[in-house]
């Protein structure tokens, strides 16, 4: 791929991080080089990472469902009501209330998102708003348990085929396994990711110590404590294995941690969107789905 048939939408796309980096006084852009399509991502990494993305979504949503439920976290064996870690709730007068989120002895005003938010255009007391839910409607526990489970089972199944094919193919070693190197190079790869500098040429075929680290982290952490937290909370997954309880210190607990573990990955999912956005968007989603990147060529190459 050349310059020369550079698509309109990735000028544009140009033109913008041009102006956030003149926004934030960063260097502006050298002139673009010559560049050529690199293979990066496999068939089965972009079919597993977008099955991934797909369950990751429903997953999110319905287990806002679930917490509209009853929408407060404890810490603790048992539950004490009258003293959640966070809640989401309405406070004032039948004909007067608002909605309002409680973090410990903190209370904040968070009306129209979160405690009372519109649905279909009614004032309705509910933890999370119908947008960030499935089904809208709340509350909906069953049909929302019923596409929580459904969905984690198709989690569970990509998941595991994914570790098999990343161990099988050698992408797990060669591209997530952090190294020592990886922890050298990441004060620095923060820094320069910080001043919106990101890897060129050879450097942008491998995954930065960043990258590396963050994924390691994510699936190798998040992934199993998430499935562990969520067997947690089924007395019946309980009965069977009594350590589970005793490992998170309660049911209470593992649904907190479930919950920070969710937005955990919603977090990372931002940050992800962040890098790719100001790095090099429509080639990163270009490869994700045709498999190709394009590189800058070096000096030597041109």
């Amino acid at each position: 791929m050349t310059n020369a048939i550079q698509s309109l939408p990735q000028r544009k796309m140009g033109e913008a991080i041009d102006r956030i980096r003149a926004a934030l006084r960063l260097a502006p852009r050298g002139p673009r080089k010559p560049t050529y399509l690199f293979y990066r991502h496999t068939i089965a990494v972009r079919a597993l990472h977008w099955i991934n993305a797909a369950c990751m979504l429903v997953m999110l949503m319905t287990g806002l469902q679930i917490f509209n439920a009853h929408p407060a976290l404890y810490w603790g064996i048992t539950s004490h009501f009258d003293r959640p870690i966070l809640s989401m709730t309405a406070q004032g007068t039948d004909d007067n209330y608002r909605g309002v989120t409680k973090i410990g002895p903190w209370t904040f005003d968070t009306d129209g998102i979160f405690g009372v938010s519109d649905s279909d255009g009614v004032r309705t007391v509910r933890g999370f708003p119908a947008w960030a839910t499935i089904p809208s409607a709340s509350p909906s526990l069953t049909l929302g348990r019923l596409w929580h489970f459904a969905f984690a089972w198709l989690l569970l199944f990509n998941a595991l085929a994914y570790f098999a094919y990343a161990f099988w193919s050698g992408h797990f070693a060669k591209d997530l396994l952090p190294t020592k190197k990886d922890f050298t190079d990441l004060p620095h790869d923060i820094v320069t990711h910080a001043k919106l500098q990101f890897p060129k040429g050879e450097a942008a075929k491998h995954y930065n110590s960043l990258q590396r680290l963050s994924y390691f982290f994510v699936l190798c952490v998040l992934g199993p404590l998430i499935v562990l937290t969520g067997l947690t909370m089924s007395p019946t997954m309980d009965s069977a294995f009594p350590s589970l309880l005793w490992a998170f210190g309660g049911r209470q607990s593992a649904r907190t941690i479930h919950f920070i573990v969710a937005f955990s990955f919603l977090g990372f999912f931002f940050v992800h969107m962040a890098a790719l956005i100001a790095s090099a968007p429509l080639n990163g989603l270009r490869s994700m789905i045709t498999g190709y990147f394009a590189i800058e060529k070096e000096k030597a190459d041109v």
